[in-house]
């Protein structure tokens, strides 16, 4: 019995899956892959940005209450998951490393050392935001994939589909609506399959790509405050 055959007039989507030929069956296959691995992202990416944004909330709370640095890498340490924290350790360990080993020397500095001690510590701070993008970012190019991809494979899967429906017209020498019908409904599962798959894996690579916009902004401000606040303190001035 051919597909067409066993599709009757009251098929369900199920019978229709069920019955459709190969090429149809191995697209819905690869876009239920996609939809659940991209599913998987979305929630995963949900939650962690979640706590992302409460935890530099809470960071950016400490670094505002506690004036000095060594409390607020201490309580930084308490944190170490929060992305702001990670940019913050960044620079206090360039600071530590390079500022402070200046001020430790008996002879006097000059304020120019200071300053280019300063740019250290930006150039730390940029590294370790570039750093943090990178991890908030993972695994969205497998949204933007599945968005770009999947309408293509749903196609595919159409395609195919009606090339052996108007086959099996052929060869049955029925060219009437009651043989092609089911055939191409079959087929089009594929595309409408693509369509599901890809519109909610757009929607969640834009708004995710947006979220780490946000981060990223937040990250930049705060390198640039935490530079501000090392230049005010300690940078001897002639």
């Amino acid at each position: 019995m051919t597909a067409q055959g066993a599709v009757g007039s009251h098929a369900t989507v199920l019978d229709m899956i069920v019955n459709a030929g190969l090429a149809t069956q191995v697209a819905l296959f690869i876009l239920a892959f996609f939809s659940v691995v991209a599913w998987g992202i979305m929630i995963a990416k949900a939650v962690g940005y979640a706590r992302a944004r409460k935890d530099s909330a809470v960071f950016l709370q400490i670094f505002s209450r506690y004036k000095s640095l060594d409390e607020i890498y201490d309580a930084s340490k308490k944190i170490k998951g929060c992305h702001m924290a990670r940019v913050f350790l960044a620079g206090y360990a360039e600071f530590e490393s390079e500022f402070r080993a200046a001020t430790s020397e008996e002879k006097d500095v000059d304020s120019r050392y200071f300053l280019n001690k300063i740019d250290g510590i930006a150039r730390a701070l940029d590294r370790a935001v570039a750093q943090e993008i990178t991890v908030l970012e993972r695994h969205l190019f497998f949204l933007a994939t599945t968005g770009s991809t999947s309408p293509f494979i749903g196609l595919f899967g159409t395609v195919w589909g009606i090339m052996e429906s108007f086959r099996a017209i052929g060869l049955s020498g029925a060219p009437n609506i009651a043989v092609v019908a089911p055939g191409i409904a079959e087929a089009l599962i594929a595309t409408a399959a693509g369509l599901v798959t890809a519109i909610p894996a757009v929607v969640g690579y834009n708004y995710f790509s947006h979220r780490v916009k946000v981060f990223t902004t937040e990250m930049d401000n705060f390198s640039l405050n935490f530079v501000s606040l090392i230049e005010k303190n300690f940078v001897k001035r002639t």
